[in-house]
This record gives C-alpha cells, structure tokens and sequence, in this order.
C-alpha cells in the first residue's frame, strides 16, 4: 500500500504535466494566443476594419467592363451652357389662315376639294347655284344698259343746246339723268366685287345666259393646305355659312408657356431649338414676341416664335419644348451627368484607381443639359466611369459579379 507521501507526489506531477500541455497548446496556436495588448491576434475587429478601408472599392475585369459598357472619361476643364426648357405647342400662323364662306346664299352644284387637298392661289374649289347672285347679276347689266341710254340722251341734249335748238332745262335734265345712271351701275358693280367677283368677271355677263348669272365659283386666295371642309353638294348654304378652312403651312408658329421663374431670362431675339417631345424632329428659330402680362388662370407668359416649315413636317397640335441658352461660363472640374450614382445616401462618382474603381463623394455646383461642375471629391485629370456606373453601384451592393469582388 502507497504512503501518503507517494500518493501527493504523484498528484502533483499529473497536475503539472496537465498545465505544461496546455500551455504547449496555447503556443502552438500562434496568432489565437494574447498579444502584450490584450487583445487576439487576427480578430475580427482587425479584419472588420481592413474591410471597412476598402469598402467603396469595385474590382473588375477588363472582359467585364466591356460586357457591362463601362466607359471612361478624363476629368477636367468644360465650358457649360445653361438653358431653360420652355414646354409648347405648334399653332398656325392666323396671318395664313383663310375661312373660304359664299358670301351669298346658294346650293352647292359641285366640290372639287376634299380635306388634306393641296390648293394654289385662284383654284376652284366649289361651284353653287345662287338666285341672290343672279338678281345681283341682273340689277348690274340693267344698270349698265341705263347708263347707256343715259349717255346717248345727255350727248344729243348737250348739242342740241348748244346749238340753241333744245332748251337749257332738258339739257340739265338729261346730265342729272346720266349723273344718276351712272351712280346706279357704280354701286351695282360694287355689290358684285363683294361677292369676290373681278373686273374681268363683269365684263362678260350678257343677257339670257342663265348658267352665267346663277353660278357662283368659290376659289382659294392663297396657296395652302385644305385643313378643314364643311359643304356637300346639294347643301343650301347661307351667306355666312363657312364652306372651308385653308391654311399655308410653309410656315408656323410654336408658342411657348413661360413660367414667371424663367420670364427674366428670355428675350425677343433669343435664339431657340424645338424638338419634339417624343423625340425626332428639331428645328431652330426666334423668339419674336412675349406676351406683355401673365395669365391670370396659369401665371405663366407665352413667348412665340416662327419656324420654316417647307415639307410640313411640324404639324399644328404637336407637343414641343423650346430650349434657350441663358449663360455661359468655364469650369475647372466637369463631370457628365450620366456618371453621377447615390452611393450609402451621398452623391458619388466611380474613379479609376490601380485596383480598380472607388466610389467618391462629390460636391457639385453648377450644370448644364450634359455635364455638371464639381467642386470637391474629383480633382482635375482623374479618370471616371462615364457609362456604366449603375452596374458598379449593383456590384458594390450586391458583392459580385462574374469573377470580380468588391472589397
């Protein structure tokens, strides 16, 4: 049997050899061991912390860039062009605009225009069939024959007088006579140019042509477009009853609604560019008037210009917006627009760097329709994503893409 002596020996060495393994084990495991700070090796505070320091960095592949179109520019000195967006819409110009009406009641006998018909100054459009006309017709030819007759009875007075045969009395007579004849066919003839017949209309009306006194031929006054048609043929028409609308679309107007924060920057004169809302078509012209007050209803002006309208391809209806340069400076830093991104809430522009790109805060300042001035955050030289950007905004939120990691 082992004395007590023995038996506390041997317990204190098992201990011992228990407290050298561990101590082995604790040396062997390196980096897991307490540094003289107190804190591990390698935790996961440290490595927290190396992440953070590239946390806004995207590394990518030059194949990946080319499948995603990312595309670079340089940073640097731009001239900007601020403008002004004015929204409008193409009207026609009232000056070439024409309400074709009969001015004297009638059947219509025969059209020979429809809507969308292109006409030329003086070209028939309609023929109708007026009894108003033909009284109108006939008052002229019998005053013309009074006239006539007048003339004859005042010559004969006249020399009869002076040959002291006829009495001063019937001389007098006969001028009043002819005076007043005269005076008939004037206002004859009026009635009849009112009614849009020439000269070289009354010089040919006789008796007995009933189809001469009735017809009445509508023309246009203008070359135009026939825009609108209101008659059929067998319709009786009123004097004032509009028959078409013509217009001459070689030119229009656009007018332009102009809210009160932009009315201190135009002017008449401006030079203006009108593109069409849904893209496509684009044009250049001027700003000739500005209406002098504001719309009650609104609060806006309107500011009109004229554009060549040659193969009538700005149609009156169209939706437009006129944009006008209103300044014109330098700046020493310019980014374009398209490569601005909102990264963790701040505005932020992807740069290159030598491992790829970083995501950089910016303060911009002033911009036009394509780049914006940058006052802090990009320095004049570097090299940014142009095109693109959104892609390394999802890289960067998302973690990766294809083989390239975000750090």
């Amino acid at each position: 049997m082992k004395s007590i002596s023995e038996s506390v020996e041997q317990t204190v060495k098992h201990r011992m050899g228990i407290g050298l393994l561990l101590l082995l084990l604790m040396v062997g495991c390196g980096n897991d061991g307490p540094d003289h700070t107190g804190k591990s090796q390698g935790s996961a505070e440290d490595t927290q912390g190396g992440e953070k320091e590239h946390a806004d960095e995207v590394h990518m592949s030059a194949a990946e860039r080319a499948a995603f179109g990312v595309e670079i520019a340089e940073a640097g000195v731009r001239r900007l062009s601020v403008s002004v967006s004015l929204p409008g819409e193409v009207t026609i110009d009232p000056g070439r605009l024409a309400h074709i009406v009969p001015r004297v009641a009638g059947v219509v006998r025969e059209v020979l225009k429809r809507q969308g018909d292109r006409v030329h100054s003086g070209e028939l459009m309609a023929i109708l069939d007026s009894r108003a006309l033909a009284e109108q017709k006939a008052s002229f030819l019998s005053s013309r024959e009074r006239l006539g007759m007048a003339r004859l009875t005042f010559d004969r007075e006249e020399r009869l007088w002076k040959q002291e045969i006829s009495s001063e009395r019937e001389y007098l007579e006969a001028k009043q006579a002819f005076l007043e004849a005269e005076i008939t066919l004037q206002e004859a003839e009026q009635k009849l140019h009112s009614l849009g017949l020439l000269d070289s209309d009354l010089d040919a009306p006789k008796f007995g042509s009933h189809e001469f006194f009735s017809q009445l031929e509508a023309t246009a006054p203008f070359d135009g477009t026939v825009i609108e048609r209101h008659i059929s043929r067998g319709e009786l028409l009123d004097e004032d009853d509009e028959a078409f609308v013509i217009a001459d679309l070689s030119r229009v107007w656009v007018n332009l609604t102009v809210y009160q924060k932009d009315l201190p920057f135009v002017r008449v004169g401006q030079s203006v560019e009108v593109t069409l809302r849904d893209g496509g078509l684009k044009s250049e012209g001027h700003v000739f008037y500005i209406s002098p007050t504001i719309d009650e209803a609104t609060r806006t002006a309107t500011a009109r210009i004229e554009l060549g309208n040659p193969d009538g391809v700005w149609r009156p209806g169209l939706f437009v917006n006129g944009r006008m340069a209103v300044d014109d400076f330098e700046v020493a830093v310019a980014v374009a627009k398209s490569s601005l991104q909102t990264v963790e809430g701040r505005t932020a522009v992807f740069v290159k760097t030598d491992d790829g790109f970083e995501a950089k805060a910016v303060t911009l300042g002033r911009e036009d329709a394509t780049y914006v001035e940058v006052l802090e955050g990009v320095g004049a030289g570097e090299e940014y994503v142009t095109r693109g950007a959104f892609v390394l905004k999802s890289q960067l939120e998302k973690g990766a893409i294809g083989d390239g990691h975000n750090h």
